[in-house]
């Protein structure tokens, strides 16, 4: 059976502070660092293995990745990561020439459809100040209902209109091909990613929270049905 494997980045500095971050390019904290690290030890004592890795383009994704992906030799099979740039983008020097060894390396692909939400106007801001000079409720509903959009950011529905459609295209394909995929990205892109993979409806998302740094299983037949879940707490 394929695996499909969701991480939520380990905790970021902001996190640490509080803060709403959205597209700021926020590090992992030392906790988030270790958060990835106790990820990586999970899945190598239950004997997972990675063939393939997805992120976002925000550094506190690509950092959790990388970390899972290297502290345990184990995961990677004997692979090197790969970070696979696009090849459309015209600053990477002609590194899209490389076309990969599938036998020797892990290939990691970013994407900006697997981004976290835009906070807008709240990036940056504290979170219980917020709170305070808009309302509870107010902020709740900006930061946990489908289709409410925080001022000049995103909805969760907006999310997902960007990555589920790459999801479905990108990352569901190497799973069809019976390959162990880990996507380390962000709470609200791994819920729009979740809601899909568990035909969850707009009025259940508000209950749904990821922790961060833990893995969450999908298990896929040779036909790409989803079959299994589990978390590993």
């Amino acid at each position: 059976m394929a695996k499909l494997i969701l991480l939520r980045h380990g905790q970021s500095l902001w996190n640490a502070a509080n803060k709403f971050t959205g597209w700021v390019d926020v590090p992992l904290s030392e906790r988030g660092r270790a958060e990835a690290t106790v990820a990586s030890c999970k899945l190598r004592d239950q004997g997972y293995k990675i063939d393939v890795c997805f992120t976002s383009l925000l550094i506190r994704s690509i950092e959790t990745a990388i970390v899972c992906l290297t502290e345990c030799d184990e995961i990677c099979g004997g692979k090197i990561p790969v970070i696979q740039h696009d090849s459309d983008d015209p600053d990477w020097h002609g590194w899209d020439k490389y076309a990969g060894n599938f036998y020797q390396e892990l290939p990691i692909f970013t994407s900006q459809a697997l981004d976290e939400r835009y906070y807008g106007d709240l990036q940056g801001l504290n979170k219980a100040e917020t709170a305070k000079k808009f309302g509870e409720e107010k902020v709740h509903e900006w930061r946990r209902s489908y289709s409410c959009r925080p001022p000049g950011g995103e909805s969760l529905e907006d999310t997902k209109n960007r990555g589920v459609p790459y999801f479905q295209t990108a990352i569901l394909d190497p799973i069809k091909r019976g390959r162990n995929v880990l996507v380390a990205a962000h709470g609200n892109s791994l819920r729009a990613m979740i809601m899909e993979l568990d035909n969850l409806k707009p009025d259940e998302v508000p209950g749904l929270e990821l922790a961060t740094g833990v893995p969450i299983i999908y298990d896929f037949d040779d036909q790409g049905n989803l079959i299994d879940k589990t978390i590993l707490t």
